[in-house]
């Protein structure tokens, strides 16, 4: 259902900061040289870092010089960039030279694919260029490696949140485009430049040069080109893997197809494929640009676990155990060596883990084995935290939502609520097990929602308060819906905090802001991420979600359309963006696995597609204005379901056999 094309987009339609553009292979991430045809600056492949390497490269027709520097002058100043496309496998760039050279017009166009290699630490420019002249054209192509100052990094908590810093020495030429690392080391430059080709009109010729990092003392002679076509190669394989696990939507609705692939696109960029991690494929947070190659858990396994959990299948349990193993309650992620890192315990780990078991057992069935373990982190997590009535103190900021702000700390209604959602789901699968205690925990999953209407519940403000120490504080934080979204909102309540959700408080034109701009207490423009103007990319989708679940399909529709220009304007979705104007900050990471909270909100809450514990499939879809959307391949329990359905009805089938057909209403397979 999917192909490589589906995934593309143009980007002289992209709003990404030119730092943002990068291209991944599962194995290694290399970034286009801005204004360039065919240059590259930049590359990551665990453990190599090479944050400052490029290649450049100049044209020389006969024997005049067309240098692809990016320049923007007038006069004759070389190869001019004339656009580029990203798609999953490569990053496909054309240029044009055509200029009068002592009398005589040269024209020749030229093409790239720039793309990282699937099993090698290494990267490639795929080059093709066309005689557009009268006459024929020898053509010369030179490539200039710079190598900068390449390290080797082990794997393990370097690779966390920044990319790796450049290293402080600069490698020793050997001769013959071979230099050594200190460690001894190589880097080598491979392929075709310096050679010349003889083009008559209208004939076209290709290069293809390559950079090569070598764990060996010696560098192999493997081809680019060939390299480059296994990138391609693998690239097809998870986007067969993709069609085979994840439905395909189709829409007359304006933004809602382009946008659901994005999300799609923006889970599948974070699989790393590299035998040495942890577990493979490991789920980054992000990585494109080089940093948070690692696993956060609220990001893989709070906002992509259904995603991943249909997509990898019983593979998802290697990253349960990992996470178990990592030591998911002291830390604030997992490492691609599979170590803890950051000695915090980060309030929504636990629930994150929760999420992830019972994704995974909704999908796969429940697997016994891991269920003790999963109980004795959530249940010691309890032990942990301390008591305030029914609630739990998480402490400060460095626990909780890393606010440029005081005042989300300490007793908060999330993730106390997700403390109930927690009690609640282990009753659930104890119950199914055979297990004891899950009457206890549902008694306690209901205290903890009538302690969090009791006592955090502000009926003048219509909000819920958070407690201080020494003070309450109201913070208009998009982390307060969560109280909705897992039960502690009575009608009432749920009525009043809804009222927020508009334009000049939550919303703006382009999505939704983790801080209300009408708080003037916590509300700023520097950090979109938790403290205002925009949001971290996963919590527009999971607010929609949290509507469609809530009976509010007005409002979940108005939430995650305002997303839709994401489909449009940026190849992958990134940490966070603005949501007053199509924008993302520069200066955070470039892509984030969160983004697939987009394919979650629309498969499972406007679709109301909820696999379920006991092995069936609920569907509950909730029309959008104006359209119809098709859903097909919809895998659960080895079957394929195809849901269609709009304002006027609905259609159901299984194996392409039609079992319900009428209005729209809740049916369970």
């Amino acid at each position: 259902m999917y192909s490589l094309d589906s995934f593309r987009l143009d980007l002289r339609r992209s709003v990404a900061p030119d730092n943002h553009v990068w291209i991944g292979s599962g194995f290694g991430t290399v970034a286009p040289l801005p204004g360039t045809v065919c240059g590259a600056r930049g590359f990551f492949s665990p453990p190599f870092a090479a944050p400052d390497t490029s290649l450049a490269f100049t044209f020389t027709a006969d024997g005049h010089p067309a240098p692809d520097n990016g320049s923007r002058g007038k006069e004759d100043v070389g190869l001019l960039f004339s656009g580029a496309e990203w798609r999953p496998d490569r990053i496909a760039r054309r240029g044009t030279y055509h200029w009068r050279v002592n009398g005589r017009l040269i024209s020749f166009g030229v093409e790239s694919d720039l793309a990282a290699f699937a099993s090698r630490h290494g990267f490639a420019v795929r080059i093709r260029a066309t005689n557009r002249s009268a006459a024929p054209l020898e053509l010369r192509l030179d490539a200039t490696l710079e190598p900068g100052r390449p390290r080797r990094v082990p794997l393990g908590p370097a690779w966390n949140f920044s990319p790796p810093a450049a290293g402080a020495d600069t490698p020793k030429p050997l001769g013959g485009g071979v230099w050594t690392l200190h460690d001894g080391q190589r880097l080598a430059l491979l392929g075709d430049g310096g050679t010349v080709r003889t083009l008559p009109p209208g004939g076209t010729a290709e290069w293809c040069v390559g950079v090569v990092f070598e764990e060996e003392a010696g560098t192999r002679d493997d081809s680019p080109a060939a390299l480059l076509d296994e990138t391609r190669a693998a690239w097809e394989r998870r986007v067969a893997a993709a069609s085979a696990s994840i439905p395909e939507l189709r829409t007359d609705i304006p933004g809602l197809e382009p946008y659901w692939r994005r999300s799609i696109a923006s889970g599948l960029v974070c699989l790393w494929e590299n035998p040495e991690f942890v577990v493979s494929p490991f789920p980054a947070t992000s990585g494109l640009d080089g940093g948070s190659i690692c696993c956060y858990p609220w990001d893989a396994a709070g906002y992509a676990a259904r995603f991943l959990a249909a997509l990898l299948g019983p593979r998802i349990r290697d990253l349960l155990r990992a996470l178990l193993k990592c030591g998911v309650e002291r830390h604030i992620c997992m490492s691609i060596s599979g170590e803890g890192e950051g000695e915090c315990s980060y309030s929504y780990s636990l629930w994150s883990l929760l999420h992830l078991y019972v994704a995974m057992s909704a999908e796969l069935g429940i697997d016994e084995t891991l269920f003790d373990d999963v109980l004795r982190v959530f249940l010691a997590d309890e032990r942990r935290l301390p008591d305030v009535g029914e609630l739990k103190d998480y402490g400060n900021q460095r626990n909780l939502l890393e606010m440029r702000t005081s005042g989300y700390e300490h007793v908060v209604p999330s993730p106390n609520a997700e403390r109930a959602w927690g009690f609640d789901r282990m009753a659930d699968i104890a119950e199914r097990l055979g297990r004891p205690d899950a009457a206890a925990w549902r008694a306690k999953a209901a205290r903890i929602r009538e302690a969090i209407r009791r006592d955090l519940w502000d009926a003048d403000a219509g909000w819920f308060r958070c407690r201080n120490p020494d003070h309450d504080e109201l913070v208009y934080s998009i982390q307060m819906f969560d109280a909705m979204r897992f039960g502690a909102c009575t009608p009432d309540m749920a009525d009043a905090i809804c009222t927020h959700i508009r334009d000049g408080a939550f919303l703006g034109h382009y999505g939704a802001s983790s801080v209300s701009a009408e708080d003037a207490v916590h509300y700023e423009l520097n950090d979109p991420d938790w403290s205002g103007s925009g949001a971290y990319s996963g919590e527009g989708p999971q607010l929609a979600e949290t509507l469609w679940r809530a009976g509010r399909p007005e409002l979940a529709w108005d939430v995650l359309s305002r997303h839709f220009w994401m489909g449009e304007m940026l190849p992958y979705v990134p940490q966070e963006h603005a949501c007053d104007r199509p924008a993302t900050p520069a200066h955070k990471r470039a892509n984030i696995i969160a983004g697939a909270a987009g394919y979650e909100a629309i498969l499972h809450g406007m679709a109301g597609v909820e696999p379920r514990l006991d092995g069936s499939l609920r569907i509950a879809p909730n029309p959008p204005p104006g359209g119809f959307v098709e859903l097909r391949g919809i895998r659960h329990c080895g079957r394929g379901t195809d849901l269609r359905f709009d304002a006027a009805g609905m259609r159901v089938a299984i194996d392409d056999k039609t079992i319900y057909e009428g209005p729209v209403r809740e049916i369970v397979l």
